[in-house]
């Protein structure tokens, strides 16, 4: 079973990720956009290519970015990363000072 990728929550994700507030996006979108409507836009789960495509370019992000963003991955990813040996050199490190050199 594919899984789908909600549009509407990846854009809002990255927008909030850019610090980009809803009305400010609204602004960049044009004159016939508001908050309300940016707003109703999150709730999508497929965003129309032109409308996602006008989206991506306000926010410079590739629309590949999107289209295929799913959070249950970039948290596996994430939590993968940490469960190797890279960060254990961080808690055997010690620093001896000798008392002399105080």
């Amino acid at each position: 079973m594919e899984k789908k990728i909600h549009h509407g929550r990846n854009v809002k994700r990255f927008r909030e990720m850019l610090g980009i507030k809803q009305d400010g996006l609204a602004m960049e979108l044009g004159d016939d956009w508001n908050q309300r409507k940016v707003s109703l836009l999150k709730q999508k789960e497929e965003i129309e290519a032109d409308l996602l495509k006008q989206v991506t370019e306000v926010l410079k992000v590739p629309i590949e970015a999107i289209e295929n963003f799913d959070e249950e991955a970039a948290i596996n990813i994430i939590a993968n990363t940490f469960n190797n040996e890279s960060a254990a050199y961080a808690y055997n490190y010690k620093c001896n000072f000798n008392p002399l050199d105080k």
